[in-house]
């Protein structure tokens, strides 16, 4: 027999809440032989009757039906097949005690609502229509039966009771099914509700986890900023320093050059911790897309493995007029060529693109490398801080790369293959039509409620 567990959220796993409603089944009908019980200590019952045998012949079989369902849910297999076999199987039992309870003019065809709320949640809309359509079946059968005599009502119940007018069964079996239904149309409209709101719910809970979690980040930053830089600046300036002096052999001059390298990286590293941990507003102006992407190509062909064995090159527009705030627009190619240029094979192109659609009126941005690519895995998870595919890397640079691009309302995709190489494209909005450099104003999202933080 069915029965809805209120406390347990309709976003909760399926098992989860098959377990629920297996044990309030049991409670149930642990609560009805009970009842049983109390009646026969109040007043001795003829257990030799016809309804009282049913009646707990209903409750063996549905006893034995429940542990059936917990030996399935045991086995944590077939579980919409099990939730299709309980919204099946328990009208039919809910039928047997309207049957024995006064059939059309029963109480206890409640119960079939009951099922509706039950595959309500457990599977939505879909559960309450088909323990409603269940319903319907049985209870339908049951009024048909018993009108044309091939189901007689039960012997030792009143005669009058199972023998009312034709009109009083119609008006009683209308009323029941549009009940059912109500609570069908209610209880499965309540249950997507609480499915898109428990989605929402999650969804902020996950975002309110990952701002405090960048919240301890800014603050273990700032310090470490401070704490890294003045001295990295002190180890950088002296190493500029000292590699003009011309003495250097060409082993000290390589020496030179790996320690400048490695303190730039640093550099990097600290300074994407910082963006990430402690994002700012974009300041927002006309910006040249594709001006900005060739530059942010001819700089990192001047550092790092660009200059060795990876050859980075731009192709695409020449001109790309956005809305932008320069200075995040090219910290996110940079970040974006940099992760290609890591990801590349020695030998191997990385590709930068910013093309323009004169017919939908927007640009796109495009990195594409031909290194190892990426499993569906690392797809899901590339944008996430902290997670990475490489030994050595730090997992922020992608992660502020998506929120630079989130900030300005731009969408950011990645089509890649293990082996294959990694595409990133970012679609960076609506061409401008004004001056270079031009301030842009952002309109305000005016609510019931604004945000007073």
């Amino acid at each position: 027999m069915a029965l809805g567990a209120a406390s347990e959220p309709i976003t909760a796993p399926l098992a989860r809440r098959l377990a629920w409603v297996t044990a309030a089944r049991l409670g149930l009908l642990s609560l009805l032989l009970g009842l049983l019980g109390l009646l026969n200590f109040r007043a001795p019952l003829a257990w030799e009757t016809f309804t009282i045998q049913t009646a707990l012949v209903t409750l063996a079989v549905a006893f034995a039906v429940t542990a059936l369902y917990a030996a399935l849910l045991r086995s944590g297999r077939h579980m919409q097949r099990l939730v299709v076999l309980q919204l099946v199987v328990d009208p039919m039992l809910w039928t047997v005690i309207v049957y024995l309870s006064g059939g059309p003019s029963s109480g206890a065809t409640s119960l079939y609502g009951l099922s509706c709320v039950t595959g309500a949640m457990l599977t939505g809309f879909r559960g309450a229509a088909l323990a409603f359509g269940t319903g319907v079946v049985c209870f339908c059968l049951l009024l048909a039966g018993l009108w044309s005599g091939v189901i007689p009502p039960p012997p030792d119940q009143p005669f009058y009771v199972y023998h009312a007018q034709s009109d009083e069964w119609l008006y009683a079996g209308i009323v029941h099914l549009l009940a059912m239904f109500v609570v069908t149309v209610l209880a499965g409209s309540l249950a997507e509700r609480l499915r898109v709101t428990g989605g929402q719910l999650a969804l902020a809970e996950e975002r309110a986890d990952h701002a405090e979690r960048l919240a301890a980040l800014g603050r273990v930053a700032a310090a470490l900023a401070h704490e890294i830089r003045n001295p990295l600046g002190s180890i950088s300036g002296s190493i500029q320093l000292l590699r003009v002096n011309s003495a250097l052999s060409r082993e000290d001059q390589r020496l030179c050059a790996i320690i400048v390298r490695e303190a730039s990286r640093l550099n990097d590293l600290v300074t994407d911790m910082m963006n990430l941990a402690r994002p700012q507003r974009p300041m927002l102006a006309c910006v040249d897309a594709a001006a900005t992407a060739r530059e942010v190509v001819e700089l990192a062909g001047q550092s790092g493995r660009a200059v060795s064995d990876v050859f980075v090159h731009y192709e695409g527009s020449e001109r790309a007029l956005i809305t932008a705030d320069s200075a995040q627009l090219r910290q996110l190619i940079w970040n974006l060529v940099r992760n290609a240029v890591q990801a590349s094979s020695a030998g191997s192109d990385v590709t930068v693109t910013v093309s323009t659609d004169p017919l939908r009126g927007d640009a796109e941005l495009c990195v594409r490398d031909q290194g190892v690519g990426l499993t569906e895995e690392a797809k899901e998870r590339i944008f996430d801080a902290f997670f990475t595919t490489r030994a050595q890397g730090t997992g922020v640079g992608l992660a502020v790369v998506k929120r630079i691009a989130d900030d300005h309302g731009f969408t950011i995709a990645v089509e890649s293959e293990s082996g294959h190489g990694a595409t990133f494209t970012v679609g960076l909005g609506p061409l401008a039509e004004m001056p270079v450099g031009t301030p842009v104003v952002r309109e305000e999202r005016r609510t019931l409620f604004p945000n007073r933080a």
